[in-house]
């Protein structure tokens, strides 16, 4: 605001009244912009020159195209994340949660990171620095950057960074393996870190997690989400009969499935180890035979 005021403005002695409609635009308060207007008539300080005045008016000018430019990436960082990752999002803001997911890789290799890795995630040298000279490791990472761990007391803020990743890992779960979007995961989430920071200052205990999770399902429920996934089951089997009558009764054959798999390696197993014992029984029985040979022979020369 500072930037675009200062660019509006220009000269001060070449500023007439009739601008002063712009300028309340600007600031969004009449009052302001007649101080602004008193104070730029009553100043004594000296006048600008026209190269000092040209510099000014370019650099505000740079300024304000950069403020513009970072809010448009911001619009598009939230609608990014409230695609990818919403839930994650909702709970720590989509500026830690993206720096999450870009640090993990993706948002599956986040996912699969246990709520110990999200919690150090950022601090790696510092971890290891800590392992190698026996010193105390990093209580947090990139989380540090949420406004949570903040808010918190300094004996506290190592309890609630690890609650704050144990969250964020269900998050990045949610969001990576769930087949709908939704954002009310990350919401309960977020609440109930609040809920543990009241905890941490009143004593209060908060809810379980597991009847949290049950009342968010029954609330998708009642919406009409597939939560269980039954609707996609169905509809994978009605597309595969379609199929089938499509090919003229004719099943398509099935895929084996991970049982048929383990079945037909330990038979694969079971045959080479039989064929293994016939071989390692055949030599036995020829030196038994080539034993009685010599005998015969031995006899024979008798």
């Amino acid at each position: 605001m500072y930037a675009r005021v200062a660019q509006y403005i220009g000269d001060r002695a070449q500023f007439p009244d009739e601008k002063l409609a712009g300028l309340t635009e600007l600031v969004d308060d009449e009052d302001v912009a007649k101080q602004i207007l008193e104070a730029s008539r009553s100043s004594m300080g000296m006048d600008i020159s026209p190269v000092d005045l040209t510099n000014i008016d370019a650099f505000a000018t740079r300024l304000i195209s950069l403020a513009t430019y970072r809010q448009n990436l911001y619009k598009y960082l939230e609608d990014k994340m409230a695609v990818v990752a919403p839930n994650l999002a909702a709970l720590i803001g989509e500026v830690v949660a993206a720096r999450l997911i870009s640090h993990a890789g993706s948002l599956t290799n986040l996912a699969k990171c246990p709520a110990s890795t999200v919690q150090i995630l950022g601090a790696e040298k510092a971890l290891f620095r800590a392992l190698k000279t026996r010193g105390n490791t990093p209580k947090y990472g990139l989380i540090f950057h949420s406004s949570f761990i903040g808010r918190a007391a300094a004996k506290n803020k190592g309890r609630i960074s690890r609650y704050l990743a144990n969250k964020c890992s269900m998050a990045a779960r949610i969001d990576s393996f769930a087949d709908y979007t939704t954002t009310k995961y990350g919401e309960r989430l977020r609440d109930q870190v609040e809920e543990r920071l009241k905890f941490y200052d009143s004593g209060v205990a908060p809810a379980k997690n597991i009847d949290v999770m049950a009342e968010v399902a029954g609330v998708l429920r009642a919406e009409g989400v597939d939560v269980d996934g039954t609707k996609a089951a169905a509809a994978k089997a009605a597309a595969r009969a379609e199929a089938a009558g499509a090919g003229g009764g004719v099943a398509a054959p099935a895929t084996p499935g991970k049982k048929d798999k383990k079945k037909k390696k330990k038979k694969d197993k079971k045959r080479a180890r039989d064929a293994d014992e016939d071989v390692d029984m055949a030599p036995p029985k020829s030196a038994k035979k080539a034993k009685k040979d010599k005998k015969k022979k031995k006899k024979k020369s008798e």
